[in-house]
């Protein structure tokens, strides 16, 4: 089904125009209605699958692109939200209900990776992003916390909202960065020389320099969010950052900062991810629905193992 808007492509700078960022679909196409908040959107392509949150309703979704069948992938889920894949193509999951982030097993059984850190229970974990070392980056706000609609109610024991790195080879989980209200999507740069954090509660995407030894720089600001509030971020394989703008559709952002221009969308958007054959279908988890967009533009393809 397909849904009139206009205008779904909103062009700010002219860079929106000549780099050929809305010449796509004029429409978007909803694939599924009927969650009551969708997030986690993960494209899978060795299956042409996609998968994504029902956070609220406890359980994972799954669309198949061959027919466009949908059915309950798992349930309960743990009030998982975000959703990636390691270098061996196993499922990473953020679940806040559990406080842990976890991995599904080709044999589809499920090893808990990070619980803890300092002996502490995480928060809720939100979103993953797996580096070509195998390391796994992750965010803990406490939205899965703060009440029983999205997790379970229950008071912080680390007292923070911190972005973590989980050590492939020892399981060790290492503070990566701290200081922010509401750490939420993450995403490295395609040279992995960056890591891009977008912190909801401040309105703001904050970028760190990745240090060789694993560690972060200080960070800074990278852009404000003028229109909506910041969920999760992806990259394009031109450099460009597109950022689910809670409110205010799909933003794009050229790598210097400079808003290109907008996605706009009947629902309030959550997350994005890029996927299809050749990674230039946009799919959009928003509010109660699941919609896509082919487009002109093409995901940034996964990082080289080390």
């Amino acid at each position: 089904m397909s849904l009139s808007r206009t205008p779904l492509y909103e062009t700010l700078d002219e860079r929106f125009r000549t780099g050929h960022c809305a010449n796509g679909d004029e429409q978007l196409e909803k694939l599924y209605e009927g969650c009551r908040w969708a997030e986690g959107p993960l494209y899978v392509p060795a299956g042409r699958y996609l998968l994504w949150s029902d956070i609220p309703n406890d359980r994972m979704l799954r669309w198949d692109e061959t027919t466009g069948a949908v059915g309950v992938f798992r349930s309960p889920a743990g009030y998982s939200n975000g959703n990636t894949l390691d270098r061996q193509g196993r499922l990473i999951s953020c679940e806040q209900g559990n406080r842990r982030v976890t991995r599904t097993e080709h044999d589809g059984s499920v090893t808990v990776l990070a619980d803890r850190f300092d002996g502490k229970r995480l928060n809720s974990p939100n979103d993953a992003a797996v580096k070509s070392d195998g390391s796994i980056w992750f965010s803990d706000p406490d939205f899965g916390i703060t009440s029983d609609y999205e997790g379970h109610r229950a008071d912080s024991e680390i007292g923070a909202c911190n972005v973590y790195r989980l050590d492939p080879a020892t399981g060790e989980v290492r503070l990566a960065a701290d200081g922010f209200q509401g750490p939420n999507g993450l995403v490295f740069s395609q040279d992995e020389r960056r890591l891009y954090v977008s912190d909801t509660r401040a309105n703001h995407i904050r970028v760190f320099d990745v240090r060789a030894d694993g560690t972060l720089s200080d960070g800074e600001v990278f852009t404000d969010c003028g229109d909506g509030m910041f969920d999760n971020i992806r990259f394009d394989d031109t450099g460009r950052l597109w950022a689910a703008a809670c409110g205010g559709g799909v933003h794009c952002y050229d790598p210097d900062g400079t808003l290109l221009g907008r996605l706009h969308v009947p629902e309030t958007v959550a997350n994005i991810t890029f996927g299809g054959a050749k990674r230039n279908r946009l799919f959009l988890t928003a509010g109660t629905s699941l919609y896509s967009l082919v487009m002109s533009v093409t995901g940034a393809p996964p990082t080289l193992a080390a």
